[in-house]
Formats: C-alpha cells, structure tokens, sequence
C-alpha cells in the first residue's frame, strides 16, 4: 500500500465532499447521510448519522477492496456558546485551510474563527492514529469530535 497516495487521496476526498459541499449519495444505511467520490481506483464514502450530535465512518476503497476506515463522534457540549450550523461553518473553514495549505487531515493545528477557536491533535498516521477536535468559545469547550481509524488489513 502507497501511504503517500492514500494519503493524497483522502485528503483530496474529504476536501470536495463535506468540506466542499459535495452532493450526497444514496444512502447506504436506512437513516443515514452519505457523501462520497470516486477517482480512478479509489473511492471514498463518509456515513453519518445526526446533525449538531453524530457519529458516522469514512471508508476508503482501492480496487473496490477496504483498505482505510476513520470512525467518529461528535457533538455540541454548551449549546449556549455554538449551535450546529456555526460549529459547521468553524470546522469547513479551518479544514479547508488544513486540507489545501497542509495537505493533510490529521491535526496539530488551530485556527482562528469569529466564532470560535478550532483547535485539532492527533496521533499517529495516516495507518493507525487517533484525536480530537474541539471548537473553544470564551475560553470554554463549546463543541468535541473523537475521532479513531488507520488501515484495514484482510
């Protein structure tokens, strides 16, 4: 397995589905959201269940085999600092920094937004890694998302 490419094309994957307004899919789960694409060999899906609290799996495919899996939840902690659409808009804004200035979708970052402050650790790599995402507003958790996955060995 090219880690490099796997890499590349996940980060490409998730930078035009959620955080690029991709289109969704057929859902594959009664009750769930689905956003995917598709180059060449590979394939990407992210399944979701919820809105401001979810949990949902992104799975990568190379020659229609699974090669890649990232599990995960999410959800609102105080209500009263960010709702679901401002943490959305929080998290497209500092990923889409990540994903075309990094090139990358594991964390170690933080980014600044009138709503908030995004803030992103991980570790590991692209094959085995884990982290979290909070949103901080007035100097208080206002949002979280774990977040586990790496490759999937037959």
């Amino acid at each position: 397995m090219d880690i490099a490419a796997l890499n590349d094309f996940i980060v490409e994957a998730k930078a035009n589905t959620y955080v690029g307004g991709g289109g969704p899919v057929p859902a594959c789960r009664p009750g769930s959201h689905d956003i995917g694409c598709q180059r060449g060999p590979w394939r990407y899906l992210d399944s979701y269940f919820g809105g401001a609290d979810f949990a949902g799996q992104e799975v990568v495919w190379l020659d229609s085999k699974p090669v890649w899996a990232m599990n995960y939840f999410g959800r609102i902690v105080e209500h009263s600092l960010i709702d679901g659409e401002r943490a959305g808009v929080v998290i497209k804004a500092a990923l889409s920094k990540m994903y075309a200035e990094y090139r990358r979708f594991l964390g170690g970052m933080e980014f600044e937004h009138a709503f908030g402050l995004y803030a992103d650790e991980s570790v590991g790599d692209c094959s085995h890694f884990s982290g979290r995402e909070v949103i901080v507003v007035n100097e208080r958790r206002a949002y979280e998302l774990d977040y586990r996955g790496g490759l999937i060995h037959p």
